[in-house]
């Protein structure tokens, strides 16, 4: 059950997950642009089955249980140390072990605008997920709000690269936006009860996807 997001909560949230936070979010597809290339990602069908399935088998579940994690252990350095180690360790590719470090290095950058005692527990090297579940935290956000938050803005991205790599147009985009909601909605509660023992990712072609990329020589991103 998620708890009350007051209106400071939900501005923060807008502020941290907005496409225009200072992370640099924009620069990465995560390896679908190498999906595309590869026409397993040709539609906007297939970028909804393609994203619903890494929400709840893919690296997006994966995300979703580590930021519940930092969530739970934002008091404890050696706690999102560990969880951090972690998060890195389950980086498929070398290209997502660049971006879920670059973006997260960036998120506390930019979000310690908002002073907390979290900054100084956090490791210098801290997975996405883990830097936003722990600072969400640490202002007193519910973790179920935060989480599903989290996962829209991850989906949006994977969405806004897919319009700019000729997949759908922007109406098409908004339609798939629409679609996933549940999608989003279930793993976001489900991660909320979760344990590190719930990790786990059955998604090989997005995994090779990604490795591949790190071979492509005209690319519009950077994984």
């Amino acid at each position: 059950m998620s708890g009350v997001l007051d209106t400071q909560a939900l501005l923060r949230l807008m502020a941290w997950l907005s496409p225009a936070f200072p992370i640099g979010g924009f620069a990465w597809s995560g390896g679908l642009e190498r999906a595309v290339h590869d026409d397993l990602v040709e539609t906007a069908g297939d970028l909804s089955d393609w994203l619903a399935t890494l929400l709840t088998h893919g690296s997006l579940w994966n995300d979703a249980v580590l930021f519940c994690e930092a969530s739970r252990q934002f008091e404890s350095g050696a706690g999102l140390k560990e969880v951090a180690e972690l998060g890195l360790a389950l980086a498929g590719s070398a290209e997502r072990h660049a971006e879920t470090l670059a973006l997260g290095r960036a998120f506390v950058t930019a979000a310690s605008a908002w002073p907390a005692e979290v900054f100084d527990l956090l490791p210098a090297d801290v997975p996405f997920p883990v830097a936003v579940g722990a600072v969400a935290a640490a202002h007193g956000v519910p973790v179920e709000n935060a989480l599903a938050a989290y996962l829209h803005a991850a989906v949006s991205q994977s969405v806004s690269a897919a319009i700019r790599l000729g997949v759908c147009g922007q109406s098409e985009g908004v339609a798939v936006l629409a679609r996933l909601e549940t999608q989003i909605g279930e793993p976001a509660e489900h991660a909320a009860d979760s344990t590190l023992d719930d990790l786990g990712s059955a998604v090989v072609q997005a995994d090779i996807a990604s490795l591949r990329h790190e071979r492509q020589n005209s690319r519009l991103f950077r994984s």
